[in-house]
């Protein structure tokens, strides 16, 4: 049985539609939503945090706004749902962020979208949930 399911989210279509899954196919789980903040969006260097410490602060009262929305769509659904973020520290490897976090979470499940991109744009872009499905330890499911 499937307790703990954790779907990483940015602000992308396939990250909602793997949201809906996740609450529709595992509606007795607790659902963790996961925003990873790039350094970019944060503008967040590592060695002088004071700098852009507003800058950082902004990243993460606009990522809780963010979550807040799918734990009101949980509840709609009759869901648990919790909401996280972390940061990406290594230029935005979003997909270290994501394994880190599970490395220090407790999940059964992953549940995460994907653009589905092919050949040439595969290649240049990396597929985030490629690494996560090779990487994780866990079950992944991929929603396109």
């Amino acid at each position: 049985m499937i307790e703990t399911v954790l779907v990483p989210v940015d602000r992308g279509d396939p990250a909602d539609r793997a949201f809906e899954f996740a609450l529709e196919r595992y509606p007795d789980a607790n659902v963790t939503v996961l925003y990873v903040i790039s350094p970019a969006e944060a503008r967040y260097l590592t060695g002088n945090e004071t700098r852009f410490r507003p800058k950082f602060d902004e990243a993460v009262e606009e990522a809780t706004a963010f979550l807040d929305e799918y734990v009101e769509r949980g509840k709609q659904a009759d869901v648990t749902v919790e909401a996280d973020y972390t940061m990406s520290y290594e230029g935005g490897r979003t997909a270290r962020a994501i394994l880190d976090y599970l490395d220090d979470h407790s999940f059964n499940h992953i549940v995460m979208g994907s653009h589905g991109r092919r050949g040439t744009a595969r290649i240049m872009l990396g597929s985030v949930a490629e690494k996560v499905v090779r990487q994780a330890e866990i079950p992944v499911t991929v929603v396109r």
